[in-house]
């Protein structure tokens, strides 16, 4: 035995071990680096300071010699809470993964995030792939040893001091709120803000009257939704379809008479911050005559007192909504209501008719209530995660299908263009070969061009009808204004939420949402 391990290590002695070196970048090949910024979140300076950032960043980095500029990324406001939310930032990300990139600059990790969770995950991601970033007012270079390890400590101290921001702002708010002197940060349909007051902006002012009209002439929401629509009225936010849940907002929203509720949704204290509806958590202030009304308050409360009374008429007839909603899974027949010693049952038509016809035995519909009350209860706990990620892969489906567009490929043809003239301006800049006050204004007016080709590019990728998009966001809303517990069933929230109940057998419902989700939720009880 010990021989055998003698001649073992003796063998292992005699192998050759070939090293393989690491591979370098070659001293010819440029490092190509990229830059990443925030311009001002005011929209009439947005273009000069990105200008000036870009001319900032040019200069910088055609300055090295083995530099070569990739891009500018820049982002509006001042805020960085969230990289979800900026498109040019997630925009570098994806330049990164795909091999463009070898390098980033910022100016400060405030500038990059404030959250010391996503700054890390994003920097070690990146050094996962070769990619450094350089953040020039902490002199912090995250290709170094030393630079995660001070990189979490400043991502630290900015979000501290964003905790910090936020903190004062949200008691700004409160004692504003309380002096009677904070009014909105957005103004609703049918206002514009000046300055800090709302006025009346009458193109929409109309709109919201005629909304008002035809309601109390008899039109419900969808009908007024299907008719501004039609018009191809815009909204608020520029969209020209528009929902039931839109004109009920519009019916009951208290601004309208000149009065301001404030404090309707409130900002979580901790990062990362999440806007939530006040169910009476915080403190609410109603300031009334807070400003210009655009309707009279009796034809307002009048409208109200309609709502409330087609509600309370919903509520009490809830087989006027099941009776379109249910349908057999077996045979496809709509379910009918009956009763049987004074308790209320759902059935097949056509079991209903023969039980030889379908195998699907009638439902009590307290068991539907009770399945959907169940449902809607798990939406609002977990509904949030699971209908954002929905949304999220609709809108990368939608991107994908926009790829191929002939209207995206030229556009990303023009950018790309532009940005290689912006290149060879910035190379013949630093040969000498234009004057300085040429290269200023071709590179003002390359960047100008850049800019609007890629506010056309988001604002095809923006225009697309898509329609379960737009029902899951609209469903998302619905679910945010809905209340937390639900203690019977609401016919008028049933409504807004489930397009169908298919029943798929005698053990189970399937809950078909608005925007083509679908639930399964057991039958606790039936009977034949």
């Amino acid at each position: 035995m010990g021989r055998q391990q003698t001649e073992g290590s003796l063998a292992l002695q005699e192998k050759n071990v070939i090293v393989i070196e690491a591979a370098k970048r070659s001293e010819t090949q440029k490092l190509r680096v990229a830059a990443y910024a925030r311009v001002s979140s005011d929209s009439s300076d947005q273009l000069n300071s990105f200008m000036a950032q870009t001319k900032y960043y040019t200069n910088l980095i055609t300055s090295h010699d083995n530099w070569m500029m990739t891009d500018i990324y820049a982002d509006a406001g001042i805020t960085g809470t969230s990289a979800e939310k900026r498109p040019e930032f997630q925009r570098m990300l994806s330049d990164c993964r795909n091999g463009r990139i070898d390098r980033i600059l910022v100016k400060s990790i405030s500038r990059f995030a404030r959250n010391a969770k996503d700054c890390l995950e994003i920097i070690r991601a990146l050094k996962a792939i070769g990619v450094s970033v350089h953040f020039e007012e902490q002199n912090i270079d995250t290709g170094k040893m030393s630079g995660e390890l001070l990189t979490a400590m400043f991502a630290a101290i900015s979000q501290k001091e964003s905790e910090s921001i936020s903190g004062n702002m949200r008691w700004s708010y409160k004692q504003r709120m309380e002096s009677g002197k904070f009014i909105t940060c957005k103004a609703p349909f049918g206002y514009r803000l000046n300055g800090r007051m709302l006025e009346i902006y009458e193109p929409e002012a109309q709109i919201v009257h005629m909304i008002f009209d035809m309601y109390l002439s008899g039109y419900n929401c969808d009908e007024i939704a299907d008719r501004m629509t039609e018009l191809c009225i815009a909204t608020r936010d520029g969209n020209t379809r528009w929902w039931p849940g839109a004109i009920t907002y519009i019916l009951r929203n208290e601004r309208y008479v000149g009065d301001s509720l404030l404090q309707k949704r409130y900002t979580t204290d901790v990062i990362p911050y999440k806007k939530k509806r006040n169910y009476g958590e915080k403190s609410k202030y109603y300031l009334s005559c807070s400003h210009p009304a655009i309707v009279d308050r009796e034809t307002f409360q009048a409208a109200n007192n309609l709502l409330d009374a087609r509600a309370k008429i919903l509520r009490t007839k809830s087989e006027n909504v099941l009776g379109k909603t249910i349908v057999c899974g077996k045979c496809g027949a709509l379910f009918k209501h009956t009763r049987c010693n004074e308790n209320e049952y759902w059935v097949c038509r056509n079991h209903f008719k023969d039980k030889n016809n379908c195998p699907t035995t009638q439902i009590p519909e307290s068991e539907i209530h009770a399945a959907f009350l169940r449902i809607y209860h798990k939406m609002k706990l977990h509904g949030e995660p699971i209908l954002s990620e929905l949304l999220a892969n609709l809108q990368t489906i939608r991107e994908r299908r926009f790829l191929w567009s002939t209207d995206i490929i030229e556009l990303n043809k023009r950018i790309s263009d532009l940005t290689d003239q912006e290149h060879m301006l910035a190379e013949m800049n630093k040969n000498g070969l234009v004057a300085p006050d040429i290269f200023i204004s071709q590179s003002n007016e390359l960047a100008r061009q850049i800019t609007e080709a890629k506010q056309k590019k988001s604002k095809i990728m923006r225009s697309d009808n898509d329609n379960s998009s737009h029902k899951t966001e609209e469903l998302l809303e619905q679910l945010e204004n809905m209340p937390e517990y639900l203690p019977a069933f609401d016919s008028e929230i049933f409504e807004e939420l489930v397009e169908q109940i298919v029943v798929t057998d005698n053990t189970q419902l399937r809950f078909r949402m608005k925007n083509g989700l679908e639930l399964t939720e057991r039958i606790e009880r039936m009977m034949r």
